[in-house]
C-alpha cells in the first residue's frame, strides 16, 4: 500500500490480458471447482484438459459433487500458478455451467486427452483414483471403461485473470 498525504490509497492487482489467460490455461491441469452446496460452497480439486474452446474434467460417478452438480450445475472454476514464496502469481476464475458430454466420440476424444496430459506430465497412477480407477490400472483404462463422467464447461459469463508478475 502506498500512503500519500495520510491517505491509504489501495493497490490493485493488475488483469491479465486474453494471451495471458489463455496461455495459463493451457499451462496447467488442476483447478478447483466451487460448486453450490447446502449452506457453504463445496470446493474440489480436478484435472482438466482444455481443446482451446472449452475445459473438460473428468468426474467420479459418485459423491457430494455429483449431488450438488445434479442440484445446480453453476460453478467457478479457478487455475492458479504461483512461485513457492508466492513472489509472483497469477490466477484465472471462470463462472459457467457443468453439462455432462453424452456424444460418445467426443467423450472418447477427451478421454483419450486425459490419458495424454498423465503421460506427458508424468502423472502418478494414484491420480487414477480420483477418476474412478484403480491405481494399477494403466491409464489407458480411462478410455476403455466408463468408471467417470465427462463435463464440460459452457456458458462462461464472467472471468477474472489476475497476475502481479
Amino acid at each position: 500500500m502506498y500512503v500519500v498525504l495520510g491517505i491509504m490509497e489501495i493497490v490493485k492487482i493488475p488483469r491479465m490480458e486474453k494471451e495471458e489467460y489463455d496461455a495459463l490455461i493451457h499451462s496447467r491441469f488442476m483447478a478447483r471447482i466451487a460448486f453450490s452446496g447446502e449452506k457453504y460452497p463445496y470446493i474440489a480439486p480436478f484435472l482438466y484438459v482444455y481443446d482451446g474452446n472449452h475445459l473438460y474434467f473428468l468426474s467420479t460417478k459418485y459423491g457430494k459433487k455429483i449431488e450438488y452438480f445434479r442440484k445446480s450445475p453453476y460453478v467457478s472454476v479457478e487455475i492458479d500458478k504461483y512461485t513457492k514464496d508466492l513472489s509472483c502469481y497469477m490466477f484465472v476464475t471462470l463462472q459457467g455451467y457443468l453439462e455432462e458430454v453424452n456424444d460418445s466420440i467426443e467423450k472418447k476424444l477427451t478421454r483419450e486427452r486425459f490419458v495424454n496430459l498423465i503421460r506427458e506430465q508424468n502423472l502418478s497412477t494414484n491420480i487414477l483414483a480420483a477418476l474412478g480407477h484403480s491405481p494399477q490400472d494403466p491409464p489407458e483404462s480411462i478410455c476403455k471403461e466408463e468408471r467417470s463422467l465427462v463435463w464440460r464447461l459452457n456458458g462462461v459469463r464472467n472471468l477474472i485473470a489476475l497476475k502481479n508478475m
